[in-house]
């Protein structure tokens, strides 16, 4: 019994060290037309014009930001300015009289 038993728990540690011996597969599976999958790999690195394109893209948004901050900035800092909160009364404030209870 011990044999018939002990067969199936060997098999199972023998099955256990070959699939942890095993490397894993790396491969590249193209889909589609110009779209590459890659896995357990770098993806392949884009052609030299979609960089540079990438690049002149991400400058003008800069200068564009850039340029409205500087010339415009009541988009960010808002069109009025802010009130000096030392010149505000109580009853602005909402504090009630010191004579109430």
């Amino acid at each position: 019994m011990l044999v018939s038993r002990s067969a199936g728990a060997l098999r199972c540690i023998f099955t256990k060290l070959n699939q942890s011996t095993r490397k894993p597969s790396i491969q590249t599976i193209r889909k589609g037309h110009d779209h590459v999958w890659s896995y357990r790999e770098p993806p392949p690195p884009q052609p030299k014009h979609i960089r540079v394109l990438a690049e002149c893209v991400g400058g003008f948004m800069w200068w564009w930001i850039f340029w409205h901050l500087w010339h415009e900035p009541e988009h960010i800092l808002g069109e009025f300015e802010y009130p000096d909160a030392s010149k505000w009364t109580d009853e602005e404030l909402g504090i009630p009289p010191d004579d109430e209870e």
